[in-house]
């Protein structure tokens, strides 16, 4: 019994050493030091300018950013993702509307399945 507690104290220093020099490196890491390539240097700008945005307008904003385009042009460019959420809307409308009457039709299965495709897809309601 003695063995097997020297060998189990044995496995949890190694254990517990390797962790330690595992997570060294880790913490040592000279990225601080070393300067940002241009791209590193240009996301960290667009970055602070895109405080504020958020979604599609974001991806946008940070897409024009990241190619270099003004923030003027990247304006124009946020713009057009804008009316997405438009169609979007419709879609989760439609899906809203399409549960609705799976529901009050009290559809379930596959029933339920082929009618919220047909539903989606803008087919005449059949069950």
């Amino acid at each position: 019994m003695s063995l097997s507690l020297r060998l189990l104290a044995i496995s949890a220093t190694l254990a517990f050493a390797g962790a330690a020099f595992a997570a060294a490196p880790a913490s040592t890491a000279p990225s601080a030091a070393k300067p940002h390539s241009a791209q590193q240097q240009r996301m960290v700008d667009c970055n602070k300018q895109a405080t504020g945005k958020k979604g599609d307008e974001r991806k946008a904003f940070m897409s024009s950013c990241l190619k270099g385009q003004s923030t003027a042009a990247a304006t124009p460019a946020a713009a057009a993702p804008a009316a997405m959420p438009a169609a979007h809307e419709t879609q989760q409308e439609k899906m809203k509307s399409c549960n609705a009457d799976a529901k009050t039709k009290a559809l379930k299965g596959t029933d339920r399945k082929a009618f919220m495709s047909s539903c989606l897809k803008g087919a005449p309601a059949t069950p």
